[in-house]
């Protein structure tokens, strides 16, 4: 049997901003069972709180996005600019499999370095954008996109969206991919904040139920239309709730004048930027998690929002949405439709018994999808193509 410490495993992850940290707790995993793995970025953030340590990182350069145009409720146009210093320092490190993370520069550098290093290539995919993985948006990415998953050895995909895409996209033979949730969250990284950090509180004895949003305010997030939501519920009377708002973003200002002028001021809450390790508190004392998004590649906030317990409102913009049996741990709503989102929002004010029915429910589908067993599916690619 081969031996797995003897195996030398390179992550390539050009960017580790605020994403970044969920990847953290799965190279740490990982790293258990690989010791000698090394995760090389362009863009480190630093280890989250309780991870330090738990993986060997090394910075490459800089990683910078390049932005080309902005899309309407989406994805900015662009693309990531890696170091090319990667080349050196993966023939100094000489790994024998390189995990690439989606179909970036460094992947194409991998792939180019393949025959004459004589290492295989997993390359991760957490799903996309219709903007980006349409054949018609642009050909040359495209084109790109099949050279590379051709050259490949096999893929890790996050989603059974992105799996589709490859298969009938990219038209990958389906021995070669792997897909099972991997963008899991870990409680223990939410739930390291100390007497020392001053929170904004929620009281959870207000005796009003809490809506919680967490995300950027930007306009691909959607934030606005969950407050015209709340504007109908106060049209047809609901106003015993508080919605919390954590983030910050360009958006801001004009959605606080927006619920100011709607008189929502009793019910919106603006928390502010939240430290990553102290989001579980708020996930704690909130009843419903809403994710309003109108293009989200998955939305981890989602799955950090069950694992926590909570019902979940997701929109369909997200990939994530995947992960809510309608009517059973939540609700999938199509992003445009403020009233259908307002009727789920009441459905729960109105019988709040369901709040913690699908909150079980929820926490049920996370024991199944832990950072441990999302590392199985990366093991399993290992497996497939040390076999060949």
């Amino acid at each position: 049997m081969r031996q797995k410490s003897l195996d030398r495993v390179a992550w390539l992850l050009p960017a580790m901003g605020t994403g970044g940290i969920s990847f953290q707790h799965l190279l740490a995993e990982f790293s258990r069972i690989y010791p000698n793995t090394t995760t090389f970025t362009g863009q480190w953030p630093g280890y989250a709180a309780g991870f330090e340590q738990t993986f060997i990182v090394e910075e490459v350069g800089a990683t910078h996005y390049i932005e080309l145009g902005k899309a309407t409720n989406g994805y900015t146009i662009g693309f990531s600019a890696a170091s090319p210093q990667i080349v050196s320092r993966l023939w100094q490190f000489k790994p024998r499999i390189v995990f690439a993370n989606a179909f970036t520069t460094w992947t194409a550098i991998a792939l180019l370095l393949k025959p004459i290093c004589r290492w295989k290539v997993i390359i991760t995919y957490e799903g996309g954008s219709p903007l980006y993985e349409s054949p018609s948006s642009s050909t040359i990415r495209y084109r790109a996109r099949q050279w590379m998953a051709q050259l490949c050895d096999a893929f890790v995909v996050n989603s059974q969206a992105g799996k589709s895409y490859l298969l009938d996209i990219l038209q990958v033979n389906p021995q070669r991919v792997f897909a099972r949730p991997f963008l899991v969250p870990s409680v223990k990284a939410m739930m390291q904040s100390s007497a020392a950090d001053e929170l904004p509180q929620l009281d959870p004895h207000a005796n009003r139920s809490i809506f919680l949003f967490v995300g950027q305010i930007i306009p691909r997030k959607g934030l606005k239309n969950l407050l015209a939501a709340c504007l109908q519920l106060k049209q047809q009377g609901y106003e015993d709730y508080t919605l919390a708002i954590i983030g910050d973003g360009e958006q801001q200002a004009e959605l606080e004048t927006f619920a100011k002028e709607s008189g929502l001021a009793q019910q919106v809450k603006w928390l502010g930027k939240i430290p990553y390790r102290c989001l579980g508190a708020y996930f704690q004392l909130a009843d419903v998690f809403i994710f309003p998004t109108f293009d989200d590649i998955w939305g981890m906030v989602l799955t950090e929002a069950m694992a926590f317990g909570k019902p979940v409102i997701c929109s369909t913009g997200a990939g994530a949405a995947e992960m809510v049996n309608n009517g059973v741990n939540g609700f999938r709503y199509d992003p445009d439709r403020i009233e259908q989102l307002a009727a789920y929002m009441i459905r729960f004010l109105d019988t709040p018994d369901l709040i913690q029915k699908m909150g079980v429910e929820s926490t049920q589908i996370m024991l199944r999808n832990t950072p441990k067993s999302a590392t199985l599916c990366f093991f399993e690619a290992i497996d497939y193509i040390s076999d060949r």
